[in-house]
């Protein structure tokens, strides 16, 4: 099997379809670290809010790993190919790792909330690409991921609140 067996059909012209996976294969990788990192802190997390932030992680976590699917299913669609190893992921994200032993759960909120943020940026910039490729349907699957993540931002900022 060569990679042209893998050529889905696409009225994308063929650069444009290439901006567009290399988006979507950025915010794959970006989502999967985000998923790791949130479920490591959910795994982690310690104090008296254990309970809410550890529910509130999870919960984060599973929206997070099922857009997964359809974000590497829209660059299928598109006709190109998706990430395949933990180390094409590495090789693609820009969200950063968090290997530390303890992170103090107020850290743990603001960096996923930072992380959010950093991934909505990226999608932003993804609508503008799948948009000037005249790809309306990932334009509009990039709406929902993108409103996802400015509600868990939001979430993680209301929980972490002192006041």
């Amino acid at each position: 099997m060569t990679t042209a067996d893998l050529k889905t059909p696409t009225d994308l012209a063929t650069n444009a379809a290439k901006s567009v996976q290399d988006a979507l294969n950025t915010i794959l990788a970006d989502s999967f670290a985000l998923y790791l990192k949130t479920k490591n802190f959910h795994w982690h997390v310690s104090g008296p809010h254990f309970r809410d932030y550890h529910l509130l992680l999870d919960e984060q976590a599973a929206q997070i790993f099922a857009s997964t699917d359809d974000i590497a299913e829209r660059v299928r669609k598109t006709g190109n190919t998706t990430l395949r190893s933990i180390g094409d992921i590495a090789r693609h994200q820009t969200i950063k790792d968090n290997d530390k032993d303890f992170v103090a759960p107020e850290a743990m909120l603001k960096e996923l909330r930072d992380d959010n943020l950093a991934l909505v940026e990226s999608l932003r910039e993804a609508k503008d690409i799948a948009d000037d490729a005249k790809d309306n349907a990932t334009s509009a699957m990039i709406d929902n991921w993108t409103d996802e993540a400015e509600r868990r931002a939001w979430f993680l900022f209301e929980a972490g609140r002192k006041a």
